[in-house]
């Protein structure tokens, strides 16, 4: 199984950071330019529009607000046999860092993978940096 790990610093707090990662159902306004829409199904599944048109279910693992850490999944995807993905924010000195961390299967997935957690990474950096 693949592991990609990506972070970045905020000069933000936290709190604030947070804020916005727990927001299963807007993740578009986490990461606008690289999501373009979420709609939530009655199923309790985000349908995740990107922006090269491409659309994902993911499911919601947890949500655990004490230690800022949400974790979704994609459950039913053609493609994918696994797909478990965690967001941290973690305290750092007068701001934070976001974690994002992503396990997969099948392994060659790894490169697209990689590309498209760089894509959402810089979205998100500069929509809470």
């Amino acid at each position: 199984m693949a592991t990609i790990r990506k972070e970045f610093r905020s000069a933000r707090s936290a709190d604030e950071v947070w804020a916005a990662v727990r927001k299963f159902e807007a993740v578009h306004e986490m990461a606008p330019g690289f999501v373009t829409a979420t709609k939530m199904e009655p199923s309790g599944a985000r349908l995740v529009t990107f922006a090269n048109g491409t659309e994902i279910r993911e499911w919601l693992v947890s949500s655990n607000d004490a230690e800022r850490r949400l974790v979704y999944a994609i459950t039913d995807h053609p493609k994918i046999q696994h797909y478990s993905a965690a967001a941290q924010v973690v305290e750092d000195g007068d701001g934070c860092r976001f974690v994002w961390t992503v396990d997969f299967l099948p392994d060659a997935m790894a490169e697209l993978q990689a590309a498209s957690m760089e894509a959402g990474l810089a979205a998100m950096a500069k929509a809470l940096g």
